[in-house]
């Protein structure tokens, strides 16, 4: 099913108000249409994380598939500032940061994400213009 998919995928929690948001950011900021999105919690993510061996019920990071390797945490977000391109492409050095401090501070907000950010009872639903972004 991977193989069968062009572009990155991103997995993403669906009730997170924060992550609900920096996909519809994404989604704006990507003009070539290159990422391809499903929630975590959605019978096609859950298959995806099946697929990739990562768990199926603990949704503390944005996962990113891309060419059959897999991103998770600060690495999967840099990764996506990359292929946004334009001033987003700035933050790609902050891959220089050892990993453990950059997903000590990613733990940190993802942690405390339906704090900050709030939740919802429901996956976010995409209209009809992105619908076909969306697995």
């Amino acid at each position: 099913m991977i193989k069968d998919i062009e572009g990155p995928i991103l997995l993403f929690d669906g009730v997170c108000n924060l992550c609900n948001k920096t996909v519809q950011f994404i989604i704006r900021a990507d003009k070539k249409e290159l990422f391809k999105f499903t929630s975590l919690q959605s019978t096609t993510g859950q298959s995806l994380l099946t697929k990739v061996k990562l768990p199926t019920s603990h949704f503390d990071s944005i996962v990113m598939i891309e060419d059959g390797k897999v991103y998770t945490k600060s690495t999967a977000a840099l990764k996506v500032c990359k292929k946004l391109g334009g001033i987003w492409l700035f933050l790609y050095p902050l891959m220089l940061i050892p990993k453990p401090f950059r997903d000590g501070i990613y733990q940190l907000i993802a942690k405390n994400r339906y704090k900050w950010f709030g939740k919802s009872n429901d996956c976010m639903l995409p209209s009809p213009d992105i619908k076909k972004r969306f697995l």
